[in-house]
């Protein structure tokens, strides 16, 4: 038995241990408030603030696990790089950890491999973000270089918007590092999610393209496969190969790229499931939790199958504790239709609460009017 420390808990998290569970993995689940999503299916738990090095190397000392898993971004992943030399294994690597927890550094790495991304630059004060921003030209987006679910994400379309967009930014932003990136506007047909799986043994494999649209920086639904042609499926497949070949290890990584009339252009990228890979739950026959799960156990995955899948969140609307819920009988009572209620303790507006999934012909029409159904109360 595999013991894991998951570092993060939230809803990919409970996903994860689900996976993990039925593979006979022993975890502990960390994160910064009790009660959690991914510590109510867990073994153990743990309650602490992940940027503590002295608390995180306290809980890895304590627990020994055989894998480290990161869920979040905002980990003090200086302790995985060092705990990394003294024997631990940090999944897919702490490199990776450390340079996705980063959208500075994992974007510079792939401006190092060749890789085709938009044009963009950092900024460290309001003034040098509205230098950069006119020398890229508007509009730009705007985002902290490290965060999480489109948190302080947004898109000022003249000078005049850029303080304000400093100032979301700031206040969205995790970790200690007061950094913004700023890129140039992508005029985008869509947006690709590229699961890729890197195996321990055996060839990197690829889910077929997952497209999404996102609001206030945050992923809304996402459905599954999205159509594109075969030149630029290629294209992302080649990317996301190169990319996550230089990270290394093994896992599931969750690779964003934007697609235009002419070419695809690579965005961002997370070691780990990725949020808009709900879908998977329903649309495939290993979810990416299974594979992530299988991937860094070095279990094997002889095939990945799909069908015509969709997810549609749930968002709450206001604040409060102990949230229940209301529309459940009208959204389940839809053939091929799912539901995933997250159990966050506490609510505020705009947090993804639950999820609603739907399977076979028009899979988002029907996920998105089941999550409707669905009041946070």
């Amino acid at each position: 038995m595999k013991k894991i420390l998951l570092l993060g808990s939230g809803e990919l998290g409970k996903e994860f241990v689900i996976s993990a569970k039925r593979l006979g993995c022993h975890v502990i689940a960390c994160d910064s408030y009790a009660g959690a999503p991914a510590m109510q299916v867990a073994d153990a738990l743990e309650v602490f603030n992940m940027l503590d090095e002295t608390a995180l190397r306290a809980a890895i000392a304590r627990h020994q696990p055989d894998l480290i898993v990161p869920e979040i971004e905002a980990i003090r992943t200086e302790v995985l790089l060092e705990v990394e030399k003294e024997g631990f294994e940090v999944i897919p690597s702490a490199r990776a950890a450390n340079l996705t927890m980063n959208r500075d550094r994992i974007r510079d790495v792939a401006v190092g491999l060749g890789v085709r991304t938009a044009k963009f630059s950092y900024a460290d004060s309001a003034a040098d973000l509205l230098a950069r921003a006119k020398d890229i030209g508007f509009p730009v987006v705007i985002k902290p270089v490290m965060s999480s679910s489109g948190k302080g994400q947004s898109v000022a379309k003249t000078a005049a918007d850029v303080q304000a967009s400093w100032d979301f930014a700031c206040a969205g932003m995790r970790g200690d590092r007061q950094k913004l990136i700023v890129e140039e506007f992508i005029h985008f047909e869509f947006e690709i999610t590229l699961l890729t799986v890197r195996q321990r043994k055996g060839p990197t494999l690829f889910c077929a393209p997952i497209g999404h649209v996102q609001e206030r920086g945050d992923y809304q639904y996402s459905w599954q496969p999205q159509s594109m042609t075969p030149e630029h499926l290629k294209a992302a497949q080649d990317m996301a190969q190169k990319v996550t070949t230089d990270l290394g290890g093994a896992g599931l990584f969750g690779v964003e790229f934007f697609v235009t009339k002419d070419e695809v252009i690579f965005s961002e990228l997370s070691p780990r499931p990725h949020d808009t890979g709900m879908c998977t739950l329903v649309s495939q026959n290993l979810s990416e939790f299974d594979l992530h799960a299988r991937a860094i156990l070095g279990l094997p995955i002889p095939r990945i199958d799909g069908v015509e899948g969709a997810s549609a969140v749930v968002l709450a609307d206001h604040e409060g504790t102990n949230p229940s819920y209301t529309g459940l009988q009208a959204a389940l009572s839809e053939p091929d239709v799912d539901v995933r209620i997250f159990g966050k303790p506490s609510t505020r507006p705009f947090r993804r609460m639950a999820v609603a999934l739907a399977r076979g012909p028009n899979a988002l029409q029907r996920a998105r009017e089941a999550a409707a159904k669905i009041k946070v109360v």
